[in-house]
């Protein structure tokens, strides 16, 4: 998700993280099967915002990267 430009869209593929930030991430509506939309980043690796549904979160760039999104062509 991380790579992501702002704008894009996909599907959560999968999800490399402990228990803890799969349940956090689970508990915030994003699991694998979810469309997410990118909206957008901050340079350096501050949060990346995204959007499910009708929904917007702001996650931290080390969780992001570590979401498998397939964006597609």
């Amino acid at each position: 998700m991380a790579q992501m430009e702002s704008g894009e869209s996909g599907t959560i593929v999968s999800i490399t993280g402990g228990r803890g930030m799969v349940t956090r991430l689970d508990s915030m509506g994003m699991r694998v099967g979810v469309d997410v939309k990118k909206v957008s980043a901050q340079i350096l690796r501050g949060p990346v915002t995204v959007q499910i549904g009708g929904t917007q979160l702001a996650i931290g760039f080390g969780m992001a990267q570590k979401i498998l999104v397939e964006v597609p062509e």
